[in-house]
């Protein structure tokens, strides 16, 4: 595949190829979409023992109060995403959504006290357009630097803290959204325990000089394997876990994607700082009322998997569209094909059976409960 000589790398690109990345354009970034051993054994080695992702293309985004007050900074960027930033603590992170002024999401994000400053991770697709949104509303009152030499390298699975441990004992102590300053390899690096999997795990920003190294120190251990994209994507897919552009965008509310969760009481209605953010009437509405739609999981029957984009009907013949399919394919942990897309509100409800269209013809599928496999985060 001849890639375009315009992608983007990363600190990691010639370590991806050089280890057998089969390497695709991504977000504007040249991105191993598998290794050598395929998209099946990366899934079920991550849920099995450890993977390690390159992940540098996200967004790393330090936003600092001219004031020095970090709870300024707090309450501006609470202007732009509907969450508690103020009551986030020291060394904790949380997941944020910057809305539209019509409700809809314009990116997904990870915001961690960092206790002079907050420290954002967004989606690398949206990057440049977060980042001029935060000047935009914010840089009267915050210095807003998006930092281009880090890399982010993601070890995910049961095995991870095992691993990341032989390098830094203490990061057996942190917990899920714990964000913290280690010492890898002799250099500074910041690693927050979360991830895009499903599985207990880090995320670590190092210099981009030190990527390589700490890469290669975490491949030596035979517990680590290299993933790429695909399956990085199908086990968030069976984590329920959403992918910016597909399963949430512009034209979707939090309550409309069932990630009402990330809107904490205090900026709900009746809430101490409630609303403030862009579509908040619209947005805390839904939360009342109800949304008319919701993303559900769906469980097509057989072992033919349903890929984004398919149609859902409420009969098997006849009617109009009642949805459509806006992630899928097979997930390799629960043994059979999963989904995630859209319906009316009316037809939410678990073990509700719809048809998607696939080639002209509809296929049973049911609405599932999220996630598909059991989330292993380490909360105590």
């Amino acid at each position: 595949m001849t890639l375009p000589d315009d992608l983007r790398q990363t600190p990691l690109t010639a370590f991806n190829i050089a280890h057998g990345g089969k390497m695709v354009p991504f977000a504007g970034y040249e991105m191993p979409v598998q290794f050598p051993d395929g998209v099946l054994k990366e899934h079920l080695h991550c849920r099995a023992a450890a993977g390690l992702f390159d992940v540098s293309h996200m967004g790393q985004v330090i936003l600092r109060p001219k004031s020095g007050r970090l709870e300024d900074a707090a309450l501006a960027l609470e202007r732009l995403v509907p969450v508690d930033v103020l009551g986030l603590k020291p060394g904790r992170q949380r997941y944020g959504l910057f809305t539209a002024q019509d409700g809809g999401i314009l990116d997904d994000l990870m915001i961690a006290n960092r206790d002079d400053h907050l420290f954002l991770v967004v989606n690398a697709a949206c990057k440049a357009e977060d980042i001029a949104h935060l000047r935009t509303h914010l840089g009267d009152e915050c210095d807003i630097e998006e930092l281009t030499d880090r890399a982010l390298i993601a070890l995910q699975g049961p095995q991870a803290e095992a691993v990341l441990s032989t390098l830094a004992p203490e990061v057996a102590d942190m917990r899920f959204m714990e964000v913290a300053d280690v010492v890898l390899l002799g250099s500074p690096a910041i690693v927050a325990r979360a991830g895009y999997t499903g599985e207990d795990g880090y995320e670590i920003s190092v210099p981009a000089d030190r990527a390589v190294a700490l890469a290669e120190a975490f491949l030596a251990d035979t517990r680590v394997l290299l993933v790429g994209l695909g399956a990085r994507d199908s086990l968030r897919l069976e984590s329920g876990l959403c992918l910016y552009g597909h399963d949430i965008d512009t034209a979707t509310t939090p309550a409309q994607g069932a990630i009402e969760w990330a809107i904490q009481k205090v900026r709900r209605s009746g809430g101490a700082r409630a609303g403030g953010f862009p579509g908040a009437d619209i947005i805390l509405a839904e939360l009342e009322t109800g949304a008319p739609r919701r993303r559900v999981g769906l469980r097509p029957e057989g072992r033919a998997p349903i890929r984004e984009g398919a149609v859902l009907f409420a009969d098997e013949a006849g009617g109009e569209p009642v949805g459509r399919v806006t992630s899928g394919g097979f997930g390799p942990s629960v043994n059979a094909p999963v989904a995630m897309g859209y319906v009316p509100a009316s037809l939410s409800a678990a073990d509700t059976a719809l048809f998607a269209e696939v080639r002209g013809k509809r296929h049973p599928v049911f609405i599932s409960p999220l996630p598909f496999i059991t989330q292993r985060y380490k909360r105590s």
